[in-house]
Formats: structure tokens, C-alpha cells, sequence
């Protein structure tokens, strides 16, 4: 009885899976099927591509086939006075082309009489990849079309030389070219031998961008980042490729057989051949502009790393090569062209359309120093991601008191120059000022740090300035070195550190709560900007260390006896300021490791607290 029962279990799974299946391929529908389930199909037939031939080279004689044959179809069936040799000639392939002709031939029997329907073009797609499982996808369809290629470019061989070689009219014969050919029938059939020309040479084109798709597949993916989705569409384009030409064969089954008339509409297929071939020009073109961007945005590397006439570095920045455009001189607001930064010392200025007025202020006294000395200049480059009209308003607002050179519009969309901007100057939003000599060598990566900290006394903002600056700044190091051990530890960690004290006790505690709370502020801490505190001369229990704040200003008084009697410089400049505020109710200092930043009176450095929100947004790294 359990044998029965497992029989009779068994005969009804196989019957209930037969009848599913007949369900399921009642209810497939050619064109109204989507792609992921297109793919559920022709996955099965696709195992690991492992055999290999020349489909480059058997692609050209192919497609030479297939010109030469519509030609040949325009003049026969259009009556055109277009001629065969006007075809672009054949380029020959490279070495000993080994044809696969038996692939060809067994493709060819599937292609062979088949009834017209949807679901016969289906079928037949499907056997036809199930015999060329073995091949990459851009193979099947060389050799599918090859196949095609064989039958079609013998067909209208045959109607050429019909007329003046017996040999070719009997095997005309053989293969009805007579029954399309015949007088009384061509006008009838003339429009459908034209479309189903013209869908092979559309499917010719498809199968032609597929492997431009595997050529690409050789460069780095990170270049070319679109192609990825490309490519996981093909298997399907190589799919509706292969319909396609399933199609067109039963089409010319039809119209040399007995009943040419018989309906069998190209129209839809020619449709979806057209969108597929549309789609993958614009997929190829984006590829393509995105390889162009990798090298471009690598030639603007390599012209970096060698000497270049500062004006290229910007026409290679800028633009492309074919549309170099001008700039506009801010102070007569007319355009002059890119030679005027010629030999000339560059300050870049970067920025969004959100640059401070305090920030372009910052900059006249700088431009100041340009009219003077010509040899500098400064360009703007505003970054936009996608102009509007409201930005383009804003834009002209912004320019208008800007009198330097400006990068009338550009968009950062498509730009190999905002990458380098991006990546290799770590543009991040926030202006910066990039000093670039006539050699076009980056003197200064963001100048923006010493034209804020020291201001023109900083010019011309070059790395032999930042160094002797940085040397004179560090005159705080002397005088704090040894009054605390945390202190060079700090300093060796180039933490920001406040230095501050004075006679007033109420004015230390205010100071050392709002510092501390900017210290701990989760903006600032977030941009890895690390504060300690040091409060000179005072105990923990609040009383004064006279010992400490002795040897503090002896230190200050010191460094400014030993500077006193040479030229007046920025240093001396603010030692003689902190020496002013020694017997004040309050003073500090703010370093950056032992660099000095600033000094003021206490209760400018409150104040500066109690704005932090209207300039927080300016502080960077």
C-alpha cells in the first residue's frame, strides 16, 4: 500500500508540474515580459564562457556580409542607384581567421523554417544560447548573426548574379530567390524586404556596441563606473539581438515560400531592436565621457608633477580642449583671455556661491599687493554643482565685488578639473586659497591659513613664508616650556591651546567656562580639532604661583629685549601686545602646537566665544 500511495503521489507531482509548466509558457509573453524574468530564462543556458575564437575578425566579415547584402537589397528591391563598391572597403583580418563554420551551420538549422510567432522566436532564442552555452555573451551574438550572415549574404548573392551566371539562377532556384524576385510579386513585397533590412542592420549595430562594451571591460572599473550596469544588461540585449534575428529569418521564410502573404509583423520588433540600440548608445556615451574624465583628470596629475606654464595647468583645470573660454576681469567687468595669467604667480580662490563677504574683504588688501607688484594675480573659481537662475543672480552679486580675474560658470558635474580640485586639494566646501607659481607648482595648497593668521605681512603666502613665519611664531614655546609637563606634550600634538590669566579672578572663571565649553563643542570635535587649557600662574585651589608668572613674563620680556633693537616685524609686533596686557584684568594667547595664532585682551577672546555660532561654520582643520 505505501508503494501505491508513493506511485500514485509521484504521478501527480509530475502531472502537476507538467501542467505548471505549460501554464507558465502560455503565459510568457514575448514583449510584455520583464527583464529579471528574461533573465530567469536565459541564465540556465549560460554556463562559464570557456570557449574562445577571434569574434573581432569574424565580426568584420560579417558585418561586411551584411553591408554588402543590404546594398545589394537597396538596389534589387528599391530600384537605387546605389553601388557596391561605395561600401567602406574590407579590412582583411589579422592572422588566419579559423571560422567556426560548424557553430555557424547548427545555429543556421535552428534558424531554419520556423513558424511565425512570438513564442517560436522565444523557443528558438532559447536553443539557439543553449547550443552556444560555453561562449561569452558578446560571442553568441557574433555567431548568431554569423549564422544569419551566411543564409542572408548567399540569398542576395544569388539575386545579383541571377541574371548572368546559370549557376547562380539554379541555385536560386534551390533557394526560391525567384518566388520574392518575380516581377509581378517585388512591388508587393518591397516594403517588407526593406524592413526587415533595415532591422538587420539596427541588430548588426546592437551587436556592434556590445562588444565596444567588452572592449571597455579592459580599463579600470573605477574609471569607468557606468559600465558596470551596462554590462549586467547584456545578457538580455544579447537575448532580444538573437529574437531579433530569429524574426527576420522567418520573415524571409515567409516571403519565398507559397504563401508570402501570411501575416507576420516586424514592426514590433523592430521597435524594441531600435530602444535597445538607443539605450546602449547612451550608456556607451556615458561610458566613454567618464574614460575621457579618468584621463583627463590623469593628465592634469601628470602636469603637476612636471614644470608647465602656469596658464595650461589652468586651461587643463578649467576647460576641455576644444573650448577654452575667457575670464572676466572683475575690476573693468569685461572678459580678457586666459593668456593674462601667463608667467603670473596664481592665487587660486575656491569656493561655493557661500563665500563670506568677510572672506572676499580678507582678500582686496591682497589684490592691493597685486596691482603693485604684476607678477600676481588672483582667479576665482566658483564650484556649482548645477547652475540655475537663482545661482547665476547670486553668482553676479558675489562677482561684482570681486575685483580679480572669475571663472565665468562652472560645473562640476562633469569636470576631470573638480575632481583634482576635490580629491588631490581637499576641496570640501569651505573656500581655499591655492598658491600657484609660473611653473604651475602648488606653492601653498590653502594660503587661506596665513592670509587669517597673519594677514599680508604673510604675503606672498609660499611655503619659504609659511616656514620663516612659523619659525618667528614659535616664540611661546621659550616662555611656557617648563612651567607645566603637559604643556610640550601638547605642543608635541600640535593641540590648540589657550594660554590666559590676569587680575581678575571673575574674568578667569567666565574665560575658563566659556573655553571649556568650546573645547567640548561636538562641531569642533568633530572636525578633530583638539583645545587644552592653561591657566598661568594660578593654583588649583585659585590662589597665584608667583614663582610661574615670573618666570612667564621674564620669559615675554626676554623675547622682546632680544628682538626690540632689530626691524619692527608681525613677532615683535605681538610680544610688545601681550607685554601691554600683563597687568590687565585679563589676557590670552591661542597657539597651534608651539605656533602663536593670536593674542588679545580677555575680553575680546569672551566676545569671540559668544559669536562662535556666526563663525563656527568657517573653522577648518
Amino acid at each position: 500500500m505505501l508503494s501505491l500511495a508513493q506511485n500514485v503521489a509521484g504521478k501527480v507531482t509530475s502531472v502537476v508540474s507538467s501542467a505548471a509548466q505549460n501554464v507558465e509558457e502560455r503565459v510568457f509573453g514575448l514583449f510584455t515580459s520583464s527583464d529579471e524574468k528574461i533573465l530567469d530564462q536565459i541564465y540556465s543556458t549560460h554556463v562559464h564562457a570557456e570557449k574562445t575564437f577571434d569574434e573581432d575578425s569574424l565580426f568584420l566579415v560579417v558585418e561586411n556580409v551584411l553591408n554588402h547584402a543590404t546594398q545589394i537589397v537597396a538596389k534589387v528591391v528599391q530600384g537605387s542607384q546605389v553601388h557596391v563598391d561605395n561600401i567602406e572597403e574590407f579590412t582583411t583580418p589579422k592572422g588566419n581567421l579559423n571560422v567556426p563554420l560548424c557553430t555557424l551551420k547548427k545555429i543556421g538549422c535552428e534558424l531554419s523554417c520556423k513558424a511565425p510567432s512570438e513564442e517560436v522566436a522565444h523557443k528558438t532564442t532559447l536553443a539557439i544560447l543553449n547550443k552556444l552555452s560555453t561562449y561569452t555573451w558578446e560571442a553568441k551574438g557574433v555567431l548568431a548573426l554569423g549564422a544569419f550572415a551566411l543564409e542572408f549574404g548567399d540569398f542576395w548573392l544569388l539575386a545579383q548574379l541571377q541574371k548572368t551566371d546559370q549557376l547562380a539562377k539554379s541555385l536560386g532556384i534551390l533557394k526560391r530567390v525567384p518566388n520574392l524576385l518575380k516581377p509581378s510579386e517585388l512591388p508587393k513585397r518591397r516594403q517588407a524586404v526593406l524592413e526587415l533590412s533595415n532591422l538587420i542592420k539596427t541588430t548588426m549595430h546592437v551587436i556592434k556596441i556590445l562588444d565596444e562594451f567588452e572592449k571597455l571591460s579592459s580599463y579600470d572599473p573605477k574609471d569607468v563606473p557606468a559600465l558596470a550596469s551596462a554590462n549586467d544588461h547584456i545578457p538580455v540585449d544579447v537575448y532580444w539581438a538573437i529574437v531579433a534575428i530569429v524574426a527576420v529569418s522567418t520573415k524571409i521564410t515567409i516571403l519565398t515560400s507559397d504563401e508570402p502573404d501570411k501575416p507576420y509583423d516586424l514592426s514590433p520588433y523592430a521597435q524594441k531592436i531600435h530602444f535597445i540600440l538607443n539605450n546602449l548608445n547612451m550608456k556607451l556615451t556615458i561610458c566613454r565621457t567618464q574614460l575621457a574624465e579618468a584621463e583627463a583628470y590623469r593628465g592634469i596629475r601628470k602636469l603637476f608633477q612636471t614644470p608647465t606654464e602656469v596658464m595650461e595647468i589652468f586651461k587643463a583645470l578649467l576647460f576641455t580642449k576644444d573650448n577654452v573660454q575667457p575670464l572676466i576681469d572683475g575690476s573693468t567687468n569685461r572678459t580678457v583671455q586666459i593668456d593674462v595669467l601667463r608667467r603670473k604667480y596664481v592665487f587660486t580662490l575656491i569656493s561655493s556661491l557661500d563665500i563670506s563677504e568677510r572672506d572676499i574683504l580678507l582678500l582686496k588688501p591682497v589684490y592691493e599687493l597685486t596691482k603693485k607688484d604684476t607678477r600676481y594675480t588672483i582667479v576665482w573659481i566658483p564650484i556649482v554643482e548645477q547652475w540655475t537662475d537663482e545661482l547665476r543672480k547670486k553668482f553676479d552679486i558675489l562677482r561684482s565685488k570681486m575685483p580679480w580675474y572669475v571663472v565665468p560658470t562652472f560645473t562640476s558635474k562633469i569636470s576631470a578639473g573638480i575632481r583634482f580640485i576635490r580629491v588631490d586639494w581637499q576641496f570640501k566646501g569651505k573656500p581655499m586659497l591655492v598658491a600657484l607659481n609660473p611653473q604651475g607648482r602648488v606653492e601653498n595648497s590653502d594660503a587661506f591659513f596665513l592670509l587669517r593668521s597673519y594677514g599680508i605681512h604673510a604675503f606672498p603666502f609660499d611655503r619659504k613664508t609659511e616656514i620663516e613665519i612659523s619659525n618667528k611664531s614659535k616664540w611661546i614655546d621659550s616662555a611656557v616650556k617648563d612651567i607645566h609637563p603637559s604643556i610640550q606634550t601638547w605642543i608635541k600634538e600640535e593641540k590648540y591651546i589657550f594660554f590666559y590669566g590676569g587680575k581678575d579672578n571673575e574674568w578667569i572663571q567666565q574665560f575658563t567656562k566659556k573655553a571649556t565649553a568650546l573645547a567640548n563643542d561636538p562641531y569642533l570635535k568633530d572636525l578633530k580639532i583638539n583645545i587644552e587649557l592653561f591657566c598661568v600662574g594660578k593654583t588649583a585651589k585659585g590662589g597665584e604661583d608667583h614663582g610661574i608668572i615670573g618666570k612667564f613674563w621674564g620669559a615675554i620680556e626676554g623675547l622682546f629685549l632680544t628682538k626690540a633693537h632689530k626691524q619692527v616685524d608681525p613677532v615683535t609686533k605681538e610680544i610688545q601686545k601681550l607685554l601691554s596686557y600683563k597687568n590687565d584684568n585679563g589676557w590670552a594667547v591661542l597657539s597651534k602646537g608651539s605656533t602663536v595664532v593670536t593674542t588679545g585682551h580677555g575680553y575680546t577672546f569672551l566676545r569671540v566665544f559668544e559669536e562662535f555660532d556666526k563663525w563656527k561654520e568657517s573653522v577648518k582643520c
